[in-house]
């Protein structure tokens, strides 16, 4: 797909048509399913999928589309590739700064600064730039190093001072206020001759800069989305006319979706995170047993510590935190192996899911620049760095007509 393109609604709608086919494939989860509806359709798949290692399936993580499973796999595989394509948006370079600009912050979040900064072109130069939930201010004042006027809105007061300091310390003329940019008082800290800029403000964060901003008639936004199930309601409200013309109906789990792709967590973690998975999939089998119910049983998210605990405790010290019966005396060590063995076999299973977390991640960002063209802006969007500096690279780049 390129770059800049009139044509968003045909992709939208080759999108909508994909995921409303295929729901019953990407709607539930191999967690919280003991056995999934689609699997007595496509048996060998099934099969071939829960017969795998748990070393298998964390190789195929970021890339199943790779994988030589049997049909209908490979068919959606394709399916899913073609209508996630989408182009690099054209890049310049940077300006060179002063090495302490980076100092406090961490590298990988440094390299999607610079990679969203040189991803940015606009017909006119923006004159004053508005980083929209912006922590300490770090993108704003990579933009803003060329004497451009800054203002960065962030609700954590904290942030707002650190940020205060930092840009005094490096000589950047930045107005730093505290704004929480749900308020009805936001409104009142856009104009037209703002260039607001989100980097991964999380779901209404990033969709009250886009009514707010297109209000306001601001000429040029960007925005890099991330989160889409951090919002206030149960359900998805889609905002362009395709997207509220749409039968999909998203929940905030279907929402997660995208977000499931991770490449940024180190080994430790990784294993903390299995340790915790295969715990509670252990437990939701003892759960069914205790309860007699063969329904999964949401249980809450515990501290690190508790993975600490002899398995048996823990199973204990959780059956008595949901009022569950007394388990007694089990066969711990089994129980926990099939624990182990349910966690390769989901992370497997999800593979099928994953074929969907780009095209629908798409669909999301289409209905934003589809909302934003109906404001009366030209929308472009593409990627703005490798997936390996972070999953959420999509780019929307909006300018008044």
């Amino acid at each position: 797909m390129p770059a800049h393109t009139a044509d968003l609604t045909s992709r939208f709608l080759a999108l909508d048509a994909f995921l409303l086919a295929h729901q019953h494939l990407w709607r539930p989860k191999p967690f919280t399913h003991r056995h999934l509806p689609w699997e007595a359709e496509h048996p060998a798949l099934s099969t071939w999928l829960r017969q795998r290692s748990l070393e298998e399936a964390e190789a195929a993580h970021n890339h199943p589309e790779t994988l030589d499973a049997p049909e209908p796999f490979a068919q959606l595989a394709r399916e899913s590739k073609a209508l996630s394509e989408i182009d690099a948006l054209p890049t310049h370079a940077l300006n060179a700064i002063s090495s302490r600009m980076s100092v406090d912050v961490p590298g990988r979040k440094w390299q999607q600064i610079e990679a969203f900064a040189s991803s940015l072109s606009f017909r006119k130069a923006p004159t004053h730039w508005l980083d929209w939930c912006s922590g300490k201010g770090h993108l704003g004042r990579r933009l803003a190093h060329d004497g451009q006027a800054l203002t960065c809105l962030e609700y954590d007061a904290t942030l707002v001072e650190a940020g205060r300091q930092l840009s005094h310390k490096l000589g950047v003329q930045a107005a730093h206020l505290h704004q929480d940019v749900m308020a009805e008082t936001a409104a009142h800290q856009l104009a037209a001759h703002h260039t607001p800029v989100a980097l991964h403000a999380c779901g209404d964060l990033h969709v009250r800069l886009m009514q707010l901003a297109s209000e306001a008639d601001c000429q040029q936004i960007a925005i890099a989305p991330c989160c889409y199930n951090r919002i206030a309601s149960d359900h998805y409200q889609a905002l362009s006319n395709e997207g509220q013309a749409s039968n999909l109906s998203l929940s905030l789990d279907d929402l997660g979706l995208p977000l499931s792709e991770t490449v940024t967590a180190g080994a430790r973690v990784r294993r903390q995170r299995d340790i915790s998975m295969a715990r509670r999939l252990a437990f939701d089998l003892l759960q069914r047993q205790l309860r007699g119910i063969d329904n999964y049983l949401p249980t809450p998210s515990l501290p690190s510590a508790w993975l600490d605990k002899p398995f048996n405790d823990y199973c204990r010290d959780l059956a008595a935190l949901k009022q569950l019966p007394e388990p007694g005396n089990r066969d711990w060590s089994a129980l926990e192996a099939t624990g182990w063995q349910r966690l390769a076999e989901v992370r497997n299973l999800e593979l099928v899911r994953n074929l969907f977390r780009r095209p629908l991640e798409l669909w999301l960002t289409l209905d934003r620049a589809l909302y934003l063209q109906q404001r009366g802006y030209e929308v472009r969007i593409g990627t703005f760095c490798p997936s390996h500096i972070t999953p959420r690279n999509l780019l929307i780049l909006a300018e008044r007509k």
